[in-house]
């Protein structure tokens, strides 16, 4: 019988080493390295190469446009590319009740005549069924299983020879073949390169649902997102109705798209216009409050920042931000008391994206600046009015990409003027909304509050 000993892992660069260390001399991280009971004789398993052959030149290689599986659910659709690439391993991720596992089985619930196989190491069969149950689907070609041992679940895959395989989670599958416990840094990375194995090699696509933790990155090694094909974060807050879903790592496609659900009794539900959703119709009259054209993706966004700007209660003064980059506020902050004179240095200054919506575009800054010169003078901006443009350091208003789109958006809705970088470019045949270009900071407050 092989002995078996103990060796040190580090979680995020995959280095080994014999005893427990504090720092990862490789990758610098601290108290990343975790313990792994390894055989000291290699388990000698018949693998299945993937590999195509010999090598061929690059103008030899035949290339046709990949099929993909059409998920029936637009906005997954749109973040996966356009559809599931066939032998794909894609690899779900979120914090625990954001609705990882509701959404891989309603998505296999909506599937209709595909025959779709949903194996869980955290949830019994009956389990499943009062979830299915709640989600109010019906799906005739739908097996699901409870099973924590890789290998049997996929002699289940060989037999049924599903479309989709969805394993929830990866952290609770294990392999026979290696003496660690379930979840353990060695367990998963065998596990997922069995997984990929066996995807490439019968051309199954799987998705595979992942923990997060406590940091809010992916448990397990870090080598688990290297391995897979396309990597998912479905995020948001949950005293919010709204899910986020973005592509971190995708292969087969963009990663800048995002989709949006909304958390609902019965399931998620996508949400095709989240401008309107996003923008609360009560606002008028009230101070701190801008509406910012953004765009995710290729996706326009219309979005409510909110402010508030107070005397501070403490000596130093606090700067909190929700769904912004707090260091990019304090850069704008700064812009704003160097390049047009208003003094924050005493004052708290609270800013928020409505709706719990993390925001990386940078041209919402000259909503953020407009939504806390709004607090801080007390003075509400015209209800009808939008602004895109990012704030350089000098205060001036820089291009920003797909203005065209952020003014169809901001049209649509029902805005009458949006505010736009002075020298930016746009497609004017049929607009009826009011375009005003803006050079600098100053100049767009003077037309907000009308000074």
């Amino acid at each position: 019988m092989a002995k078996s000993q103990i060796q040190y892992i580090c979680s995020s660069c995959g280095a080994k080493a014999p005893q427990m260390l504090g720092r990862c001399p490789v990758c610098g991280e601290w108290g990343t390295y975790e313990e792994e009971v390894v055989e000291s004789q290699k388990s000698k398993v018949e693998r299945h190469s993937i590999s195509t052959g010999k090598p061929q030149r690059l103008q030899e290689v035949v290339a046709s446009e990949e099929m993909r599986i059409d998920m029936r659910c637009g906005e997954l659709n749109r973040v996966l590319g356009g559809g599931l690439v066939p032998g794909s391993l894609v690899l779900l991720g979120g914090e625990p009740g954001i609705g990882k596992s509701t959404l891989a089985l309603q998505v296999l619930m909506q599937q209709g005549d595909r025959h779709t196989l949903y194996a869980s190491g955290e949830e019994s069969v009956r389990q499943l069924k009062l979830r299915a149950e709640r989600l109010a689907g019906k799906p005739d070609n739908l097996y699901i299983v409870s099973e924590t041992v890789l290998e049997r679940i996929l002699e289940q895959v060989t037999a049924l020879r599903p479309d989709i395989v969805v394993i929830d989670s990866i952290q609770t599958i294990g392999t026979e073949e290696i003496e660690a416990t379930v979840g353990s840094l060695s367990q998963v990375r065998e596990c997922a390169a069995r997984i990929l194995e066996y995807a490439k090699r019968e051309n199954i696509p799987f998705i595979i649902v992942g923990h997060i933790n406590k940091e809010g990155s992916l448990a397990g090694p870090k080598v688990l997102e290297h391995i897979v094909d396309t990597v998912l974060q479905f995020e948001g807050d949950q005293h919010y109705m709204y899910r986020i879903l973005r592509a971190q790592k995708n292969r087969f496609g963009s990663t800048s798209e995002l989709g949006i659900f909304e958390m609902r009794q019965d399931g998620l539900r996508e949400v095709t216009n989240p401008s309107e959703l996003l923008l609360s119709t009560n606002h008028d009259g009230l101070s701190g409050i801008a509406i910012a054209a953004a765009v995710e993706g290729v996706r326009p966004l219309l979005i409510e920042v909110q402010a508030l700007v107070s005397s501070a209660a403490y000596g130093t003064p606090q700067r909190s931000s929700t769904g912004f980059d707090t260091r990019r506020l304090n850069m704008l902050l700064a812009v704003l008391e160097k390049r047009v004179g208003f003094k924050l240095l005493q004052k708290d200054v609270f800013l928020n994206i409505a709706g719990g919506l993390r925001v990386n575009d940078p041209a919402i800054d000259l909503a953020v600046l407009s939504a806390v010169l709004s607090s801080n003078m007390d003075l509400s901006l015209d209800a009808g009015t939008c602004a895109a443009g990012e704030v350089g350091l000098a205060g001036e208003i820089r291009p920003v990409n797909r203005i065209d789109q952020r003014i169809q958006e901001a049209e649509k809705l029902g805005f009458r003027r949006i505010l736009i970088p002075a020298g930016q470019q746009y497609n004017k045949k049929g607009l009826t909304i009011e375009v005003v270009p803006v050079k600098k900071v100053a100049d767009a407050f003077r037309l907000l509050f009308k000074q």
